[in-house]
């Protein structure tokens, strides 16, 4: 490779952070990149080189432009501007143009070298508003990625050549016919109203990946020899404390080092509901804090944050391609082919027929123009780039085109069980009392023993009391007992206590026979695979035995958001299976909790992709869904993988879609999105390449004989017309709800 080339490939530049244009010199670069729109920078570079989100923000912008860089160093001004020049030098090259006499019956007066007019302000229209054109074709030629900017150059050097030769013609007496300025002219014209109608559409899908590069605030508040002081973004350092005052947003990541407050994060993981947040709580650069003031210790900057995260990935989805981008990839080569080859036949053949050359001429830049691949090269990058921009919207993120593109087809959903489908941790799911004893005095028991103990049983029940707001009693003389449970003595109600909790053998040991409905209920639970735990105590004196005062029975904590993620898919005609390595009981109880289809226990973190095989060989499409961090082979075998937590570097590399957020609902938005996505696509590939079906033989004069003449104008409108339809149904997809 050339060693002043950029890059030979589609990417970001290591200096810049801008996209790149394969085969370019870094100069080439690095000039496009003064060009391009300033809504693009970002306000503080984070302490890094180059501002992460401005990064993502202009890559983004640069890929749903995917031809090798039309618009490169382009910008939605200038497109307007020089429309608006273009146009006010087109008017009076058409009013002296013949066919304003043809048509109306009137000529504008002449004046002293008015016959050069049109000459003169066609040169200048061509040069100045259609520079734009012809630059951007020799870069396709260059990259040898012949496309629209190719037709367009060629189309309108045809008619200014060609007119050119007229001119000179009429010096030597010689008749050609007549020139096409006015036709050169109003092309430009409406090629440049086409481009920056399509720019604005393009810039307006970014609008909500832009809105993320505007999350993070100017300055940020740090806490200097006890007091706050105002800093620009760019001098924030890990381990700084920073203050965030209430309704201010959070400038980098971090964790609450004193303060307590409701973060608004519905920007990053799609939650409409203020989170709960207070010291030793993660907090993410660019939430908005409550009404609490906190003081945040910052973890990460710059393009460690969160957001420079999920920026960078909404730019590597947009970077990648789909099964139907690389179709109208293909569909706009052969479209190019067929337009210059169909051209040169027109030419030709018009010629032989013996009409005028410059009616030939006209032709062929008509059929040039109408058969330009513009709607085509943006059909299926706009609808990608705001899909993706709207998937990071709602809470996931889309590391590969492909994989939402395969979320309308699956079969079947694959849920790993803990973590996934449930909170993977113990709850209390039933409380029993006998003998007269309540059941907040059987928890209260319980959980003044088990809060001293680290164990997941003992914390689930210590949160239950503290959920129910129970006194606990401190212990005295506390004992583990290896295998069995703890001992302690309590004081209540003014006598000491002996107290044990532990399981069906500890209880047996003390003296105690469990049977008749208690026991029926407690085996019942068990046979679900839950824990049972058992509460006794006897008085420290005048006491033979203990009295048992009940049980309490603990599981992993099913999500409610599961049930509502398996009935939606299930309504949207999608089966779904579990696997786990749990017992066969756990996995029956969780399964017919939810109304799972199917489950596999006992599954070992190595086996979880063999399951994912077997549901393939019976011919499904199947979408594991997991952790990314044991579930990695499983997530790379299937023919969807989606990561939960998309903190972790396994489930990045492991999946094409990552879920911001631990809720198994949003497996329901990702397949709405793709089968939304695939629509839309497909509606865009109908309509860019259909209306070449009608509009190439009008341009070519097919319907000549008729009167009916296909004017290379008129040619730009409908060519523009139709960039605009796909761009703005590509935009619908913005309004649609998941």
């Amino acid at each position: 490779m050339h060693p002043e080339i950029v890059s030979e490939r589609p990417g970001m530049c290591p200096e810049c952070g801008m996209a790149l244009v394969p085969s370019r010199t870094r100069a080439e670069h690095h000039a496009d990149v003064r060009g391009h729109n300033p809504e693009q920078s970002l306000r503080g570079n984070h302490g890094h080189g180059k501002p992460a989100s401005a990064e993502a923000s202009a890559d983004a912008k640069a890929l749903a432009d995917k031809s090798a860089g039309r618009h490169a160093g382009h910008s939605t001004a200038m497109f307007f501007r020089k429309f608006w020049v273009s146009l006010a030098i087109t008017i009076p090259v058409v009013l002296y143009a013949d066919v304003v006499e043809k048509i109306s019956g009137w000529s504008p007066p002449d004046f002293p070298g008015s016959e050069y007019l049109a000459f003169a302000l066609g040169s200048i229209v061509f040069f100045y508003g259609g520079w734009v054109f012809l630059a951007g074709a020799w870069r396709e030629i260059r990259a040898r990625l012949p496309g629209m900017m190719t037709l367009i150059g060629i189309a309108i050097s045809a008619a200014y050549l060609w007119s050119v030769a007229v001119e000179i013609s009429k010096y030597r007496n010689i008749d050609l016919g007549h020139t096409l300025f006015w036709e050169l002219t109003t092309l430009i014209t409406i090629m440049l109203l086409g481009h920056w109608l399509e720019m604005r559409a393009v810039s307006g899908a970014q609008g909500a990946l832009k809105e993320l590069s505007k999350l993070l605030p100017d300055t940020a508040d740090v806490i200097r020899n006890g007091q706050p002081e105002t800093v620009p973004l760019f001098e924030l350092r890990e381990n700084d404390v920073v203050l965030v005052r209430p309704g201010a947003k959070i400038p980098a990541d971090g964790a609450i080092a004193d303060g307590e407050s409701d973060v608004s994060e519905s920007m990053i993981t799609g939650e409409s509901k203020p989170v709960s947040k207070k010291a030793g709580d993660a907090v993410i650069a660019g939430t908005i804090n409550g009404d609490g003031a906190l003081k945040v210790r910052v973890t990460n900057i710059g393009e460690k944050t969160f957001l420079a995260g999920v920026m960078r990935l909404v730019a590597e989805a947009q970077a990648s391609k789909s099964r139907l981008q690389i179709l109208s990839d293909r569909a706009a080569l052969y479209l190019t082919a067929i337009a210059v080859g169909g051209g040169l036949v027109t030419l030709v053949a018009w010629l032989a027929s013996g009409a005028d050359v410059s009616f030939a001429v006209a032709r062929l830049v008509a059929v040039l123009v109408i058969a330009c691949p513009h709607a085509l090269g943006l059909a299926v990058p706009l609808v990608a780039s705001i899909s993706t921009t709207k998937a990071a919207q709602n809470g996931f993120l889309v590391k590969q085109r492909l994989a939402l593109e395969a979320a309308r087809t699956v079969d079947m959903v694959l849920f790993d069980k803990t973590g996934t489908l449930t909170k993977g941790e113990f709850g209390v799911i039933e409380t029993w009392g006998v003998n007269g004893h309540g059941i907040n005095e059987v928890i209260a028991l319980a959980a003044s023993l088990d809060a001293l103990s680290e164990h997941p049983i003992a914390r689930a029940v210590a949160a239950k009391a503290r959920e129910l707001k129970l006194s606990l009693k401190e212990p005295k003389k506390f004992e583990a007992l290896k295998g069995r449970g703890v001992r302690a003595e309590l004081g209540i109600m003014n006598q000491e206590l002996r107290v044990i909790v532990g399981n069906r053998k500890l209880m047996n040991d003390n003296g105690m026979v469990i049977e008749g409905s208690i026991d029926v209920k407690a085996r019942e639970f068990e046979s679900q695979g839950k824990t049972v735990i058992w509460i006794a105590a006897q008085p420290t004196i005048h006491a033979s035995r203990f009295t048992l005062h009940g049980f309490i029975a603990l599981a992993d904590i099913i999500r409610e958001e599961s049930r509502e993620a398996i009935r939606a898919l299930k309504e949207l005609g999608v089966r779904t299976a579990m696997v786990t390595g749990d017992s066969e009981d756990v996995a029956k109880w969780v399964s017919g909790e939810l109304g799972i289809d199917e489950y596999f226990a006992r599954v070992l973190p190595g086996e979880k992709s063999e399951k994912v095989k077997k549901l393939q060989g019976r011919g499904l499409k199947v979408a594991m869904v997991g952790d990314g961090i044991n579930d990695a082979p499983a997530l790379t075998q299937a023919d969807l993988g989606i990561a939960i937590g998309a903190g972790t570097n396994v489930a990045i590399e492991s999946a094409g879609i990552i879920l911001v957020r631990n809720d198994p609902r949003d497996i329901v938005k990702i397949i709405r999105l793709s089968k939304m996505t695939y629509a839309k696509m497909i509606q865009n590939l109908f309509w860019a390449t259909g209306y070449n079906v009608v509009a190439l033989p009008l341009a070519a004069g097919a319907l000549a004989f008729r009167g009916i003449i296909l004017e290379p104008a008129l040619a730009a409108g409908l060519m523009s017309v139709s960039t605009i339809i796909v761009a703005a149904n590509a935009m619908l997809l913005r309004r649609q709800s998941l």
